[in-house]
């Protein structure tokens, strides 16, 4: 193997942040001519506009895959690294990033320029000191130079998102974290820039300018930042120290994590580097590596030979195939040229039509047409093939028509940011199709269209995700803020709530909700702004509040009280289940004073709105009457309009006529089971009474779904002090376990009594569905209201159960069982039937 020898060859190499590339561009101009090839089309072209301030443009090229700006005097090429012209002496020559020569990728390109690209006075490589001995092995004359990092690195730990200090960088590896990241961080800071691999050099150009102006203080990216886009960085959190590299995932190398890390800091202002909380602390090693810049080097460089056979496709293939000549560089894997070479080398037609060194050359060349969508999918295959075929049939000239075709449907504006991302894709891959000259009748013509189109695409992809991703009002907010300036706050009479003009939230009530947008950004400063706005507007709304009808007054479900539809209080307990407070929500704009008029205005609003709901509770406590109907009507009030009869027995037995009339007029029932209003039943006012007797015992709300389970799942499901609220009792006998509403119990006690009067009864269809249709929670039910089973050839029948109460039956009851014989007697029938005898 040989490379030239012309002129001194130089190798700068140090951490990021370093000064390597600038004084890579400063020795180079100043030779009379010279020639640098970068990692990335960005990086060519924010060099090629430096040069050209201190050159001019005649001066000054810039030559890549996709862009050819090459006046005819120009001295000095900035190019990316597969796009040099090689075949053009220069006098100083540079590779910046050497180092991705060990890039499964690339590393091969890298590798041909670091063996054979060479300035006739100069070359320099500049790049990590990974790479040292390896470049001492290959080169043995090489001098190199040592360049310390400018500034100090340094470890940070894990932060939350919310934590993160300004200027800081949050880097993840898939577009999908990309875009969570930057959704969550625009929610909680204002706005974030976006940067992927994905993204037009024109479109990471904007994002990068809304960083660096200041619009937004944070930026999400992938590792594309870690090649060379120089940024006013001070922090870099990584959310992942992971990465998908095309075959598989695996962890990032401690010199990956270097290069990324090193983009914070700028010259001789310190950085710092770290992870997100969710990701956890760094291993101290790979933080020792990092602040030490001390990474393993590199054992071995791609290669891929340059001498090519173009006999055919397959020599051409076998050709690119080679192995190395040295055990320290490594054949390179497939790159995608060579994939689409293969593929194609498998079509017989093109097989056929390739069979001359010249025709072999020039489908090597079409194979080189980069898919910058990085799939090789069988649509960029097609496409070659196309390209192929054209340019055999028009003489080495696309056809401009089919051309025109190709593109016309990529220059559409319109779409979410995927569709945008992948136009993009397409239209680079034909703006690399047009800067191949010799390719058209008109290249200069195509180029421009193509590039418009991608300008274009660009554009919108970055006002799309800007608009995603960045909330420019509450971002200017924050800024503000952060800079200690004073903010005007306002209130429109709809509640609005403005500070600088800009809208943040609504007055609801005596609180305020933030939007939905501003919430995060910096709430705290943003209600310090508006707390100055509301400061005279409170006394306003509290005058209304007392002013206001009382239709103007709601009780929700939950106990909370709305004052035109905005919460303002809630109850709380007070001197008795009817006498409930209302309780004024907390609020940082009210004074002790001022929730002292809220209660006291709701509290009488709230006590008619009791007392209209729940009359007969009311009349009942104030009803001048005796001792014991007082009693029992305090007690039923207490208990919110019922109790089980055996919890009033004492009291009931002590009543007269008179008494037991005027319960009667009143309303109140004196059931079988319990003592009830009956008008206290419907859905609404139970709900009502739940909420009260909540609020009295400090128990949680018993859910409404509760009323709708089946007797028998209630009863297991709720305490009887939650039944009694919701207006059941709950009746057991053995293992079986019912809860029946109070008006239900009575109807069934109805029901029963009236088949008794016949004697035993069995179960009806009326019966059952008191119950929920269970016999077993009939026969509970039927038990606790004095009925006694009895099991037949029918099935179960019920009866009245005997006890020291029957001895006071009417005298002629007891004298018709007293003539009827007893069952075991002589004379009973069941005596006659058992010595019937029945022929069969």
């Amino acid at each position: 193997m040989s490379h030239a020898r012309d002129g001194r060859i130089t190798a700068v190499l140090g951490p990021t942040n370093t000064g390597k590339t600038h004084l890579a561009i400063e020795r180079m101009l100043a030779y009379r001519s010279g020639m640098i090839g970068f990692p990335l089309r960005l990086l060519a072209r924010e060099n090629y506009d430096r040069a050209v301030k201190l050159k001019g443009r005649a001066q000054v090229a810039l030559i890549t895959g996709e862009e050819k700006i090459a006046p005819p005097r120009a001295r000095y090429f900035f190019c990316t690294v597969e796009s040099m012209p090689l075949e053009r002496p220069v006098e100083f020559l540079a590779i910046d990033e050497i180092q991705l020569a060990g890039d499964r990728e690339r590393g091969h390109v890298f590798t041909d320029r670091l063996l054979h690209a060479r300035g006739v006075e100069e070359t320099m490589l500049l790049g990590a000191d990974t790479v040292r001995v390896l470049l001492q092995t290959l080169i043995p004359d090489l001098e190199i130079i040592t360049r310390p990092r400018f500034s100090e690195l340094s470890y940070a730990g894990p932060r939350k998102l919310t934590r993160l200090p300004p200027r800081s960088a949050v880097v993840a590896f898939s577009a999908s974290e990309v875009y969570a990241l930057a959704e969550l961080i625009r929610r909680q800071r204002g706005g974030t820039a976006v940067v992927l691999g994905a993204l037009s050099p024109r479109t990471r150009n904007a994002q990068v300018g809304l960083f660096e102006s200041g619009e937004v203080d944070h930026l999400v990216a992938t590792d594309a930042i870690g090649m060379g886009l120089n940024l006013h960085l001070d922090h870099v959190a990584f959310s992942r120290l992971r990465k998908y590299d095309g075959r598989a995932p695996r962890d990032l190398t401690p010199a990956e994590v270097g290069q990324i890390a090193g983009r914070a800091g700028r010259h001789m202002n310190d950085g710092t580097f770290g992870t997100t909380s969710e990701l956890g602390a760094m291993a101290p090693e790979l933080v020792e590596a990092v602040e030490s810049h001390s990474f393993d080097s590199l054992t071995q460089l791609y290669w891929r030979s340059r001498d090519l056979d173009y006999s055919s496709p397959p020599a051409l293939l076998k050709s690119l195939d080679r192995a190395p000549p040295m055990r320290i560089l490594a054949r390179a894997p497939w790159a995608e040229d060579q994939q689409a070479l293969a593929v194609l080398s498998r079509d017989p037609e093109i097989l056929d039509r390739a069979g001359n060194p010249e025709a072999v050359a020039r489908l090597w060349d079409v194979c080189r047409i980069p898919d910058f969508r990085k799939t090789l999918t069988d649509q960029h295959v097609a496409l070659l093939r196309r390209v192929y075929r054209h340019l055999l049939d028009g003489e080495g000239i696309l056809p401009e028509d089919w051309v025109a075709s190709q593109i016309r449907h990529l220059d559409q504006t319109g779409g979410d940011i995927d569709a945008l991302v992948a136009r993009i894709a397409h239209i680079r891959t034909w703006t690399y199709i047009a800067h191949r000259g010799d390719w058209f009748d008109d290249a200069a013509h195509w180029q421009e269209r193509t590039r418009a189109i991608e300008d274009r695409l660009s554009d919108a992809l970055h006002e799309s995700l800007a608009q995603r991703f960045v909330d420019r009002r509450t971002a200017a907010l924050v800024r503000r803020l952060k800079g200690g300036e004073p903010l005007v706050g306002a209130i429109r009479k709809s509640g609005e709530v403005l500070v600088e003009g800009e809208f943040i939230g609504r007055l609801q009530g005596f609180r305020l909700a933030l939007d939905d947008e501003a919430e995060g950004a910096d709430a705290k400063a943003l209600r310090t702004a508006a707390r100055r706005a509301l400061a005279s507007h409170i006394p306003l709304q509290l005058r209304r509040l007392e002013d206001d009808a009382p239709e103007a007054f709601t009780l929700g479900p939950g106990g909370e009280i709305s004052w035109r539809g905005a919460p303002v209080a809630r109850l709380a307990k007070g001197g008795g289940p009817l006498s409930p407070r209302a309780e004024p929500l907390p609020s940082e704009w009210l004074d002790g004073a001022q929730r002292e008029r809220i209660a006291k205005r709701l509290g009488l609003w709230l006590d008619g709105y009791l007392r209209r709901r729940l009359a007969v509770l009311y009349r009942a406590v104030e009803v001048d009457t005796g001792p014991a109907v007082r009693g029992i009507l305090f007690q039923v009030a207490e208990a919110l309009g019922a109790l089980p009869r055996r919890d009033l027995a004492e009291a009931l037995r002590s009543l007269g006529r008179a008494d037991r009339q005027a319960l009667a007029k009143l309303g109140l029932r004196l059931g079988h089971a319990a003592v009830y209003f009956p008008t206290l039943f419907s859905a609404r006012t139970l709900a009502l009474r739940a909420l009260l007797w909540s609020v009295h015992h400090g128990r949680p709300l018993p859910d409404p779904k509760l009323a709708a389970l089946l007797p028998a799942d209630l009863a297991e499901a709720a305490d009887e002090s939650t039944l009694q609220a919701l207006g059941f009792l709950r009746f057991k006998r053995g293992k079986t376990a019912v809860a029946l509403r109070i008006d239900a119990v009575e109807r069934l006690a109805g029901e029963a009594r009236k088949l008794s009067r016949q004697g035993s009864f069995t179960a009806t269809t009326a019966l059952l569905r008191l119950v929920g249709s269970s016999e077993p929670a009939l026969a509970c039910a039927l038990h606790a209201l004095g009925y006694r089973a009895e099991q037949g050839e029918a099935g179960p029948s019920f009866a009245p159960r005997r006890t020291g109460k029957d001895s006071k039956k009417p005298r002629r009851a007891r004298r018709r069982a007293k003539a009827r014989p007893a069952r075991g007697s002589e004379d009973s029938p069941f005596a006659k039937l058992r010595d019937l005898k029945v022929t069969p």
